[in-house]
């Protein structure tokens, strides 16, 4: 049985690490190396670094911090915000990111899923997925979350598979930050729609919780932000109880 992964994400604005909900009211979480670096001397398994206005400014994501995660930290990273070529791919890579995540780029252009999986293989693409429910259904959102579509959910999820992605990272808007649960309906209909590891994201408040994500929502990893930042779920004792549920994690 693979091991499920624990994922804190690091939002970066300006430099800093922040952390909003429901993707707004943004405060300063620290500084985005050394909390990459702690998490991986605590026991994460990997790390996602998102930088989140980076399409809204329309700006490449930030290479020199990349080069200083990458100097710190022992354990995988994906990277994301503003990627929109293969250049941007290559360059990223080469700093020492593992994967990266695309996002709104890849619902204005779906052909970039293609082009980036075939060079770089799709190990190392993940497509970010921001969806919110609305009236029932669930409708993807770009640019972090500020932009609505009518693209569907599992629509979407499917076609980007086909198109090559290694993983789907699917943030719930309506759970962001609220510290309420995963969205597990929709992870659980997720994964039984395609066949590439779903990351959970959005929402995770207790260690039950992540225990739910896993169980009842079949996620694969499940990645958080605030209750790591701010200390409130030790990595540490959440992998001891995570355990103790029968659930399979890399201590």
């Amino acid at each position: 049985m693979l091991t499920k992964r624990i994922i804190p994400c690091l939002d970066i604005k300006n430099g800093r690490t922040v952390k909003g909900v429901n993707f707004v009211n943004l405060i300063d979480a620290g500084d985005p190396v050394e909390l990459g670096k702690k998490y991986a001397e605590v026991g994460a398994d990997e790390l996602v670094f998102l930088d989140i206005t980076a399409t809204k400014e329309r700006r490449r994501t930030m290479h020199d911090m990349v080069l200083k995660v990458a100097e710190h930290v022992n354990i995988p990273f994906t990277v994301g915000g503003g990627i929109s070529s293969i250049e941007d791919v290559d360059d990223l890579l080469h700093c020492g990111a593992d994967k990266v995540s695309i996002n709104s780029s890849a619902v204005k252009r779906p052909e970039l899923v293609n082009e980036l999986s075939q060079k770089f293989g799709s190990q190392c693409i993940v497509v970010a997925i921001d969806a919110k429910q609305i009236d029932g259904e669930w409708k993807v959102h770009l640019a972090g979350g500020s932009i609505p579509t009518d693209i569907d959910l599992f629509e979407w999820a499917k076609e980007v598979e086909e198109r090559g992605a290694g993983e789907i990272l699917f943030t719930s808007m309506n759970h962001d930050g609220t510290k309420g649960g995963f969205a597990n309906e929709a992870l659980a209909k997720l994964s039984e729609l395609v066949n590439i590891p779903i990351i959970a994201s959005g929402g995770a408040g207790s260690v039950q919780h992540f225990v739910d994500t896993f169980t009842e929502g079949k996620a694969d990893a499940a990645l958080a932000a605030s209750v790591f930042h701010f200390g409130e779920i030790p990595i540490t004792d959440l992998k001891k109880e995570l355990k103790k549920n029968n659930i399979e994690v890399r201590l």
